[in-house]
């Protein structure tokens, strides 16, 4: 499935206005280990991207696809990231929104406006909206979810070599029954959310 014609009209009404708009959406909220992701794009009119769709209804290979795609015929394109420490110090909601911050600040186009994927915006220097299931309906906000699944999923691959005993490049960090297993068996790593309350509860069981 591609946009809806909700998610077209949407987007043209704001084109018609000679808008500059920033599709941004996060991955990586809810795994136990490593960074959040975010995503922002503004893609260009002149050179729509078929295929585009909420990342997680994508298999890797097209959502692999589809990023060459995004970065090659994006107005502009930011990966932003906040660390499992930032996310520790901050709590998860704001290390997402200082995520997208820096993804947005690093757009080299400064937007007009940012369509937020869910219903809690981050404080930009631009105006804000946030639209529920925006990465299914609106293609920047579609092309800001393929962007940040797969460079988190590409750094988890890379967290994999150095942490081979948690199969980060199966589950990317998600909580499934091999990651608690290797977590109740030899406890965190240096990249593991240290508050998320199973890696809490596997570290004071094996510290006690």
């Amino acid at each position: 499935m591609e946009l809806s014609s909700t998610g077209d009209s949407f987007h043209l009404k704001y084109m018609a206005d000679k808008i500059l708009i920033c599709g941004v959406d996060e991955a990586g909220r809810g795994p136990w280990a490593g960074p959040v992701c975010a995503g922002a794009v503004i893609l260009n009119p002149l050179n729509p991207i078929a295929g585009l769709n909420d990342s997680k209804k994508l298999s890797e290979k097209k959502r692999d696809k589809l990023a060459l795609l995004i970065k090659e015929y994006a107005l502009c394109w930011s990966i932003g990231w906040a660390s499992p420490e930032e996310i520790d110090e901050l709590n998860i909601r704001q290390a997402n929104h200082l995520a997208m911050q820096r993804a947005v600040q690093g757009l080299s186009i400064a937007p007009d406006l940012a369509l937020i994927d869910g219903n809690d915006a981050p404080p930009l220097d631009c105006r804000t909206e946030t639209l529920i299931g925006g990465d299914g309906i609106e293609a920047c906000i579609s092309a800001a979810s393929i962007l940040a699944k797969t460079a988190r999923d590409a750094k988890m691959v890379e967290y994999d070599l150095q942490y081979p005993d948690y199969g980060f490049a199966k589950h990317k960090g998600y909580g499934v029954k091999a990651h608690s297993d290797a977590l109740k068996r030899i406890g965190p790593c240096p990249i593991h959310r240290m508050t998320f309350k199973p890696v809490r509860a596997a570290k004071q069981q094996l510290d006690n």
